[in-house]
């Protein structure tokens, strides 16, 4: 089939009549699915259950160092999971803060710290008369939400394959002492997939801020949530290259076990410089006398080691590895050689970015729920909702089954087909 943009009108509206009566079907079909958010399915929890057997009420639940798990004690966390999540993170352990289940959480805290105290004896925000933040975008709507909940104003930055557009973020940053930070996600990236270059990261690391207070929120949400073995994304440690370029005190970088073990219970965790945890450690100690160490001692017991987490991580793949290739593959047979939709294809992680013609997306996502099928709000992948081009919609693929997959696929592209013809006809 020719492209709809060189469809004549008579053309796109008998096209427009043949869909729409196949929307009508859906729409019959009283479907309720939830594609809103990167929720791991019921299978892929179901991976860890074992977990839950390692500590029993037999169970010897003294550390390696003779801490006992179940008292007070141990503010930054015990020793074994400090390696364990170290060796996830790629950084030393005398480098970790391990945390609860969110490491959402701890970017919350890291950002109210700052407003209220500063960052290493600097200005509080709340203070200063404009505090600004770097926003990649498209880019994660979480992160956008706490800089907007502290009024913190936020100027979007390009999103490239390579990661965010270097020229941009080094002209900004150098040029506006307000500009405090930037939120990224390095590997595999929300939404698109994308993992930063080895270029990229080290422009990051040698950047020249005019605030002094300014950090890189490094959010290594996905650093192996890989889909294929032979086929995966590799990034370069922001912590080391930050410390051979003299900037070691410029990043704070977050991990969670949030998409490996369980959401809901899981272990967060902090990297930074050894002044920036001094720092940190100055609030921590007021706020709290330690986490929940009896669950990272659950998690070292079940993984025993980061080869333990590669392998579990694998099985996590083969769960979620054919609903991507799902996707892709009607995505490609029904909108391929169209010229109204373009989509990313990433090799790990939990997005795939859809871009519609300028001007469809919030009609696609709303169309679709008519139908029963729920997407992440248009919008949502930029700052304060805005999307300029309304033109991107992030795509879930994780939680629902391979077989309701399909057909909210199948239901996302008819709808795309419908309100892009709309929309060409309605400016012939």
């Amino acid at each position: 089939m020719k492209q709809y943009s060189e469809m004549d009108k008579k053309e796109m509206k008998k096209e427009l009549e043949a869909l729409r009566l196949e929307y009508d079907k859906y729409q019959n079909m009283g479907l309720n699915l939830d594609m809103s958010r990167g929720k791991p399915c019921k299978e892929q929890l179901d991976l860890s259950m074992e977990m839950m057997d390692t500590l029993y009420s037999g169970a010897d639940l003294t550390c390696e160092d003779g801490t006992d798990c179940r008292n007070y004690g141990g503010l930054t966390g015990i020793r074994e999971c400090k390696v364990l999540m170290g060796d996830m993170m790629e950084n030393n352990p005398d480098n970790i803060i391990l945390y609860g289940n969110s490491s959402l959480n701890v970017m919350y805290d890291s950002i109210s710290r700052a407003m209220t105290h500063g960052i290493m004896g600097h200005t509080p925000w709340c203070k200063l008369d404009h505090v600004k933040f770097l926003c990649p975008a498209p880019g994660y709507d979480r992160h956008f939400k706490i800089t907007e909940y502290f009024g913190i104003e936020m100027i979007p930055v390009k999103m490239t394959p390579e990661g965010p557009d270097m020229d941009e973020v080094e002209k900004l940053v150098s040029t506006d002492e307000a500009i405090k930070g930037i939120w990224c996600v390095p590997k595999y990236s929300n939404p698109q997939g994308y993992s930063y270059s080895d270029a990229t990261v080290r422009r990051f690391a040698r950047l020249k801020p005019a605030a002094k207070d300014f950090r890189i929120f490094w959010d290594n949400a996905y650093c192996i949530h890989h889909l294929y073995d032979d086929n995966q994304d590799h990034i370069i440690e922001i912590l080391a290259e930050c410390k051979k370029a003299g900037n070691p005190d410029l990043v704070y970088k977050f991990a969670s076990t949030s998409k490996i073990t369980f959401p809901g219970s899981g272990i967060a965790a902090l990297a930074s410089s050894l002044n920036n945890l001094e720092d940190i450690k100055t609030q921590l100690k007021n706020q709290t006398i330690g986490h929940d160490k009896v669950n990272q001692l659950r998690h070292v017991r079940f993984f025993k080691d980061i080869h333990g987490m590669v392998e579990h991580m694998r099985k996590h793949a083969d769960v979620i590895r054919p609903k991507f290739e799902a996707v892709e593959e009607i995505f490609k047979k029904n909108l391929s050689g169209l010229g109204i939709g373009e989509w990313t294809k990433p090799n790990g992680g939990y997005f795939i970015s859809f871009d519609t013609l300028p001007g469809c997306a919030k009609e696609v996502v709303a169309r679709a729920k008519k139908a029963g099928v729920t997407m992440t709000g248009a919008g949502a992948t930029w700052p304060y909702g805005k999307d300029p081009q309304d033109s991107n919609i992030r795509v879930a693929p994780t939680y629902p089954s391979l077989a309701d997959l399909k057909v909210a696929a199948e239901l996302f592209t008819l709808c795309v087909r419908i309100v892009s013809l709309e929309k060409l006809i309605e400016g012939k």
